[in-house]
């Protein structure tokens, strides 16, 4: 089964956009029809949770309660490994070294802002990870 790490940013975008056909939403959908299985750690979780339930975005607490809990209960805990990589926003590292710590998973890293993190392979947009699981 593909192994991926989400970008709280897809999230936000999935709970945002009125569009149900965006790569977004159908990821967030991929996630609750167990399509892949989300990596995640607990710094990630603790972001899931933070960012989706600001006032600003007024996202409803149940949806972000089930999404964040299917990835914990249906996902792969993982340890990030340390990276000394530059990530011109400082929160974005702990995605990239979760996946780099389950490199034996061949994971995904899934963002809409690829210009955060250093030239991998390993990094594609909601689009691209829409095309690779068929959805």
């Amino acid at each position: 089964m593909i192994k991926a790490v989400i970008d709280t940013n897809v999230l936000v975008s999935a709970f945002w956009t009125p569009n149900r056909l965006s790569p977004t939403v159908r990821i967030a959908d991929a996630i609750t029809k167990d399509l892949f299985t989300p990596l995640y750690s607990p710094q990630m979780i603790a972001e899931y949770r933070e960012v989706l339930s600001r006032s600003k975005f007024g996202f409803s607490e149940d949806e972000v309660h089930n999404l964040v809990d299917h990835i914990v209960t249906h996902g792969k805990l993982v340890e990030p490994s340390e990276s000394t990589a530059h990530f011109p926003d400082p929160d974005d590292k702990v995605f990239f070294c979760t996946a780099l710590a389950a490199s034996a998973d061949n994971p995904l890293l899934v963002t809409g802002n690829a210009k955060h993190y250093p030239p991998a392979d390993f990094v594609v947009s909601p689009a691209e990870f829409c095309d690779i699981l068929g959805i």
